[in-house]
């Protein structure tokens, strides 16, 4: 059975999905970009922007019972692969015991301009 997951302590959905979906024990995230929970973009460099997504994820994970302990595999996009050490600075404060499986790719575009978007996909309890 499929249980969608909303929280107030991440941005809104800005079009027809779900801050993410519940399968039997995993969790699929939207992809989170930078926008406060408020749904205001966040106007910083790149480092503040992947703060704030990882902030996003958070929250959604711990709404759907998981964490980023939990996280099987997480997709990163890029606007700029020229800031994929920040990205990855910034990534790793996030992610330094527990290494997912990773992809990252470098896109034209993402919504409302953000520099970097994330999603993962989990194991919840």
């Amino acid at each position: 059975m499929m249980k969608k997951v909303h929280t107030t302590e991440a941005p809104a959905a800005i079009g027809p999905y779900s801050q993410g979906i519940v399968y039997n024990n995993l969790f699929f995230s939207s992809g989170q970009i930078p926008l406060t929970k408020e749904g205001e973009m966040v106007d910083g460099d790149v480092k503040e922007q992947t703060h704030q997504v990882f902030h996003n994820l958070k929250a959604v994970l711990n709404e759907a019972g998981s964490s980023l302990e939990q996280v099987i595999k997480a997709t990163v996009f890029i606007k700029d692969m020229n800031e994929f050490a920040d990205i990855n600075e910034v990534y790793g404060q996030y992610f330094s015991e527990h290494k997912p499986a990773r992809s990252c790719v470098e896109v034209a575009r993402l919504p409302k301009d953000a520099k970097v978007e994330i999603e993962v996909i989990a194991l919840t309890k």
